[in-house]
């Protein structure tokens, strides 16, 4: 994939997941990688690892639900590096938690990250690729973005959003010059679950019904980071990037309602032994 070669990406959550793999197979590609995370010293662990195997990179502490915080971050960016080719628009959180457990700050912690976070990144490196007339923003929904997933409503509603912003971006930025893709992952195997809150939910026994599915259709952040890149050197308005996400994706589209059907059942099945009752 040489169209990475001597281009500057920017890179959100990059200190673990699939940021972290996103930003070191660009900088081993031969890109300048502009990495941020929430935590700083796993940004700069990352950032370390790329400069220690010879790539190119720098990094910062961000948060991407500070809009002055992030405009800056991309604006300096794009004054040191000369310009910036692409952003990834990857930080992303998760709260797991019916909707009748869930607070409003619940809610407006998800949304600012996973939503107003990617849009925050798109629209200021946007106007930035406008005035060079070119660009390419890589924004990181979910196969959750296209079908319910239970006890994870802020997680869903914010993903479906991302998809439906990044098409319409798509639409207007095409005769700007500018790129736009919608990545739907699948199942890949990070931590984000394992580590987000949980409320009024048993997260050992939660992750266990789930636990054959990630082991038939899981795939590393390490695949999952070169299959994006593909696509994105292919110029793909959206990346499924595993089969069972395409699979998802496509049974979502053509018979929604026989998927929610399928998934409230299959729900119901073993909520009462996943649920904390106080």
């Amino acid at each position: 994939m040489k169209i990475f070669k001597d281009k500057v990406a920017i890179v959100t959550g990059a200190g673990s997941g699939i940021g972290k793999c996103l930003s070191e197979k660009l900088a081993g590609l031969g890109a300048s990688v502009v990495l941020s995370d929430i935590n700083k010293e796993s940004c700069e662990s990352v950032v370390a690892g790329i400069k220690s195997a010879g790539g190119k990179a720098y990094g910062e502490q961000l948060d991407v639900t500070d809009y002055k915080a992030f405009e800056k971050h991309i604006k300096d960016a794009a004054a040191k590096m000369g310009r910036i080719d692409y952003i990834f628009n990857n930080a992303g959180i998760a709260i797991s938690a019916e909707v009748r457990d869930l607070e409003v700050e619940d809610w407006q912690k998800v949304i600012d990250v996973d939503l107003n976070g990617v849009f925050y990144g798109s629209l200021v490196a946007y106007k930035i690729m406008v005035k060079q007339g070119f660009g390419h923003i890589v924004n990181i929904s979910s196969i959750e973005g296209v079908m319910p997933f239970p006890a994870n409503a802020p997680y869903v509603a914010a993903k479906y959003a991302v998809l439906g912003f990044t098409q319409t971006l798509w639409v207007e930025a095409g005769h700007l010059g500018v790129n736009v893709s919608a990545v739907c992952p699948g199942i890949i195997l990070t931590p984000i679950f394992d580590i987000s809150p949980v409320i009024k939910i048993d997260r050992e026994k939660g992750l266990a019904q789930y636990q054959p599915m990630f082991d038939k259709f899981g795939i590393t952040p390490e695949k999952c980071a070169q299959i994006i890149l593909k696509g994105v050197a292919k110029n793909k308005p959206i990346i499924t990037v595993t089969k069972f996400a395409r699979f998802l994706w496509t049974i979502s589209r053509w018979m929604p309602l026989k998927v929610m059907k399928a998934v409230r059942n299959d729900y119901n099945k073993w909520r009462d032994n996943i649920r904390i009752e106080e």
